[in-house]
């Protein structure tokens, strides 16, 4: 009895390791079959883009379509505006996301503004704070965001 355990288990084992080469053939590398394995996504599905904090002071490059929205981590954030709605048009919000577990007057949570981008040019998506947390006034560097967006056609 005790032999037919190993065996079991190396059949086990073989079967699991043959399963596992099909997962990981790369099939015929023809330049054919390479274009159809990854289709370009349709026209009708626009990218979508999100910055935060990490963003301030970048430079974004979208193409038209694309929907740029900004999402900061606080809510003494002012919701973003575009400096130029003709090629990063305002297209929702400001919505502002309180944290249901913050204490009032923390500044927990979100506020997220959507964009469209139109047309070939660039835009700047700024918004602006005085308050850091409560009763904390804002560092020099910590009042204002501004994303660069370059809009592409």
């Amino acid at each position: 009895m005790n032999l037919r355990r190993p065996a079991a288990l190396a059949l086990t084992c073989a079967a699991a390791l043959l399963a596992l080469a099909g997962c990981g053939s790369a099939g015929p590398s023809t330049a054919s079959s390479a274009s159809s394995a990854a289709p370009s996504a349709p026209a009708s599905t626009p990218a979508a883009v999100t910055a935060d904090e990490h963003a301030d002071r970048t430079t974004l490059k979208v193409a038209a379509g694309t929907t740029v929205t900004v999402e900061l981590h606080s809510t003494y954030w002012s919701g973003a505006t575009s400096t130029a709605p003709d090629v990063l048009a305002p297209a929702a919000g400001p919505a502002t996301s309180p944290s249901p577990s913050c204490r009032p007057g923390g500044g927990c949570g979100t506020v997220a503004t959507s964009f469209t981008a139109r047309t070939p040019g660039t835009a700047h998506l700024t918004a602006s704070r005085t308050t850091c947390g409560e009763a904390l006034a804002c560092g020099p560097q910590q009042r204002t965001y501004d994303v660069t967006v370059e809009v592409t056609g």
